[in-house]
């Protein structure tokens, strides 16, 4: 179990190694911003950037080595070669493909439970649930890096497998057909959850049916012996056949593992616990609905692993804290609280979102920030237009701030007494929020898709949040200048 060069000429004959030292212990980065000292760095062509460019960068801060494409060969030149002389270099036709070959030769080696989660939502919390669990039961177990759940993410945490892990967790996340078989190919997992299955990615993936047979593929490699475990709930996964044993979760009585009486109120969740016979009373440090069926998904692959129930229920009550999923921040313009759930945004995830802000009891406004739901397909307007239906559900909520272009389908269907505003871009959102929650105290829900997180809302969510960055500062003092000059 070393990553060796008797490994490399095994996994990938055709490599050249052109410096063969090898790290005593292989951990791989393709990130050249946060690669730490005796990380192997592997260059990554993207669709923004290319690791190429950066090998240099790398290098300086001592890396262990490079995985680089032959075609960039010639970009070793521009580095000092006495840097590399005590360095690992390999060079390959594609690195992405060497990447998932070296994951799928490592993971080979390892026979030790390892659970793969997928789903439209809730992969993540459910990772962290289970993670918590194994770790009161004093288990050492691998958990995948905060969402790295993609053909790029998920090779980098296969790699992390070490033998003395009992136990390895790994979210797999899929936006296009064919990308669950091309992860279940490098992960092989023994045991398989399906969260739930929602309208998310249809451009990519197709209808909902669609979605339901892609996240079944994490079953492909089932035997037997294997056990898959899945939201008994939703029909597109529970009333199918499957080859091997299943575990369901749910509200439904039929449902081996069931949340029962579920109560939602301002800060937390209450229901009764079944797992198969016996019943517990369970509180969670949230009132999102969402983490009821995460801790149900948890519960259900710690019993599998024989984990205690007093210690199940320990740990899917401990709280759980992930970067843009409800979470709860101080404003720092004004006064009150922001909701930071902008890390994704589907119809059943705004649902649940808008369900859990009107059960928060408050004097303060409440102000929703609603930014365009992406990769809807054909259906982004009807889709749309029901999150505005919703809106009826949500009396409690005092102003609205579309931001984007589908959002305008949302505005044609919310409650007409609901003070609304449509803005083209996050800065424009800042301009806009920024008046309302400097008149009074305020609770903002800030939700939005994928690509407004990562480029998007989340600058909104810094901005108030966080101490503010000068660029930051400069763009949106720009766009409000730009905002003045077309009023005058």
């Amino acid at each position: 179990m070393h990553f060796n060069k008797q490994f490399v000429k095994n996994t990938l004959p055709k490599a050249e190694i052109l410096f063969d030292t090898f790290p005593d212990d292989a951990i791989f980065s393709i990130d050249s911003r946060t690669i730490k000292k005796g990380e192997i760095f592997v260059a990554i062509k993207g669709n923004r950037s290319d690791g190429h460019q950066f090998l240099n960068d790398v290098i300086n801060k001592d890396a262990a080595g490079l995985i680089i494409n032959a075609s960039m060969k010639d970009t070793l030149n521009n580095i000092d070669q006495k840097k590399l002389i005590n360095k690992l270099i390999i060079v390959v036709d594609d690195t992405l493909i060497a990447l998932r070959r070296l994951a799928t030769a490592w993971r080979a080696q390892f026979n030790y439970p390892v659970i793969g989660i997928t789903g439209s939502v809730g992969k993540t919390s459910t990772k962290e649930m289970i993670d918590n669990i194994l770790k009161l039961h004093g288990l050492n177990a691998l958990a995948s890096f905060g969402n790295q759940n993609s053909l790029i993410g998920v090779p980098l945490n296969i790699l992390k497998m070490r033998k003395d892990h009992k136990v390895a967790i790994f979210e797999l996340g899929i936006t296009k057909r064919g990308e669950m078989a091309s992860l279940v190919e490098m992960v092989k997992p023994t045991i398989g959850i399906i969260t739930s299955i929602g309208h998310s990615h249809m451009e990519g993936l197709g209808s909902l049916n669609d979605i339901a047979t892609e996240k079944r593929e994490i079953f492909k490699f089932f035997k037997e012996t294997n056990i898959g475990i899945i939201n008994g709930d939703q029909n597109s996964i529970s009333q199918i056949g499957y080859n091997h044993p299943v575990i369901k979760f749910g509200s439904k009585i039929t449902n081996q593992i069931q949340a029962r009486k579920i109560r939602v109120l301002s800060s937390q969740v209450n229901f009764v616990l079944k797992i198969y016979k016996k019943k517990y009373n369970i509180s969670l440090n949230s009132n999102h609905v969402g983490s009821v069926f995460n801790a149900l998904a948890a519960t259900s692959v710690s019993s599998l692993l024989d984990v205690p129930h007093e210690t199940i229920i320990k740990g899917i009550q401990q709280p759980v804290k992930v970067n843009g999923r409800f979470e709860q921040k101080n404003l720092k313009i004004g006064t009150g609280k922001l909701i930071d759930d902008c890390y994704n945004a589907g119809p059943e995830s705004v649902k649940a979102a808008l369900h859990a802000f009107e059960k928060i009891e408050t004097k303060s406004q409440k102000i929703l920030v609603f930014g365009d739901m992406y990769e809807l397909g054909a259906d982004s307007a009807f889709w749309h237009r029901q999150v505005g239906r919703f809106l009826r559900k949500v009396p409690s909520l005092n102003y609205l701030i579309l931001v984007g272009e589908q959002v305008k389908f949302t505005k044609l269907t919310a409650p007409l007494n609901l003070n609304i505003e449509i803005v083209q871009n996050w800065q424009e959102a800042v301009i806009s929020l920024e008046k309302r929650v400097l008149s009074k105290e305020s609770l903002v829900l800030v939700k939005g898709s994928t690509r407004g997180y990562t480029a998007g809302l989340v600058n909104l969510v810094k901005y108030f949040t966080e101490d503010l960055n000068s660029d930051l500062k400069k763009e949106i003092q720009a766009v409000s200048h730009t905002i003045k000059q077309a009023s005058l």
